[in-house]
């Protein structure tokens, strides 16, 4: 199975190419699901009204066939946050009891911002082991809302493994007598059972998450404003090793129009395309799709677009691979081991790193992400780093105290 990522700027039309793209597939024969978390469902438009009753082929997915011969399956975010509270509130119902509180009805709650974030990741692991699917397309949000998303799992397992680590439970027996010699409670054992669960929903998001069979697709509307929002998205996703399947670039105006306003946007947007750097490390393909003169209206609509994207046909190549970050051994010729960190558009001041422990801290522009280091690495000292060629490379010595010595 295939997973598709989606996203780009806001307002680059993320959903249209998403519906666009499940409809490419389908019409070659692929299994697809369209996964879509976006408020007010305006997919729901483009592919038009279900073709037969929701037939819950996944578990926990609200799934519907539609005309193009697809299924669509729509992320209510608001119904996943009463199901997941109520469920904790049940689970903490002892010590809820032992400090007066009043547990707060279904009927009463309402979504906190960050619940969508969660509902969609859910979602994502659901579908991705959705039987008889061949392709699994995902409407992201925006850009840097997207990429927040995609690396909540990675950092959240690394926050309840620094609070909660597993290997205090093996204490519990002892908790009775800690809290009477500290005078203070000790964690509950419903909270490590909880935040055991909550491992493993994480680590299965993860997995899908950094599949090899798992890429993202960048939508823009080419021009001035989407070059920078593209080299920022780029570096950011370079950062999490998330593979990039092509670039599509949307609503492109003809380049004969007799219009000179609309002879100016096109040559703007040509001017774009041939300054975008596709090939092996950036961005491995461009697609084009027309501007229809219109924002897409329906299914009649969406079936065009399908149809007439240019470079290539928007069904999704096979999948190249999360990008490698290798370790290369120059300790016979230099005294170093190299570790090569491919950041394209990076520039030296977007940079910055900090070794703790046996993990380094990166940020490359906006971004950040804590990274452990490979086995061989642990047992060395930051030397130095350098930017070339759109790849960080960083120094690391041995350190005679760890590093076996040669007999």
């Amino acid at each position: 199975m295939r997973i598709l990522l989606i996203t780009g700027p806001g307002g680059a039309g993320r959903t249209t190419v998403a519906a666009a793209t499940a409809l490419a597939a389908a019409r070659e024969g692929q299994r697809v699901l369209l996964l879509s978390g976006d408020p007010g469902d305006p997919a729901g438009a483009l592919v038009g009204d279900p073709v037969a009753a929701a037939a819950d082929t996944v578990p926990g997915l609200r799934t519907v066939p539609v005309a193009g011969g697809f299924r669509v399956a729509r992320v209510d975010s608001g119904e996943e946050f009463r199901t997941e509270l109520v469920a904790l509130q049940e689970r903490g119902s002892t010590l809820l009891g032992m400090v007066g509180a009043r547990p707060l009805g279904s009927e009463e709650l309402t979504e906190l911002p960050g619940a969508e974030q969660f509902a969609l990741l859910r979602a994502l692991r659901r579908a991705a082991a959705a039987p008889a699917t061949d392709l699994v397309v995902v409407d992201l949000p925006p850009l840097h809302q997207a990429l927040a998303t995609l690396a909540l799992p990675a950092q959240l397992r690394r926050y309840l493994a620094r609070l909660l680590p597993a290997e205090r439970q093996a204490a519990r027996a002892l908790r009775p007598v800690l809290a009477q010699l500290a005078g203070v409670p000790m964690p509950a054992q419903w909270l490590y059972e909880a935040a055991a669960r909550w491992d493993e929903e994480l680590a299965a998001v993860q997995a899908v998450v950094e599949a090899e069979s798992t890429s993202v697709r960048l939508v823009v509307e080419p021009g001035p404003a989407a070059r920078a929002a593209l080299r920022t998205g780029l570096l950011g996703l370079a950062l999490h090793r998330l593979a990039v399947d092509c670039l599509v670039a949307n609503r492109l105006v003809p380049r004969d129009c007799a219009d000179p306003w609309a002879a100016s946007l096109a040559a703007q947007q040509r001017a774009f395309l041939d300054g975008t750097d596709a090939g092996p490390g950036r961005i491995p393909a461009v697609r084009g799709l027309p501007h229809l003169g219109r924002d897409p209206r329906g299914p009649e609509d969406l079936a065009e677009l399908a149809g007439a994207a240019t470079g290539g046909p928007l069904t999704p190549d096979r999948p190249g691979g999360r990008p490698a970050w290798p370790v290369e051994d120059r300790l016979a010729a230099d005294g170093v081991l190299l570790w090569s960190v491919r950041l394209p558009g990076a520039r030296k001041d977007d940079l910055d790193l900090i070794r703790r422990g046996d993990e380094l801290l990166l940020t490359a522009g906006p971004y950040r992400r804590i990274v452990p280091l490979p086995a061989a690495l642990r047992r060395c000292t930051v030397s130095g780093a350098a930017l070339a060629d759109d790849v960080l490379r960083i120094r690391f010595t041995p350190d005679p105290g760890q590093w076996p010595r040669t007999p």
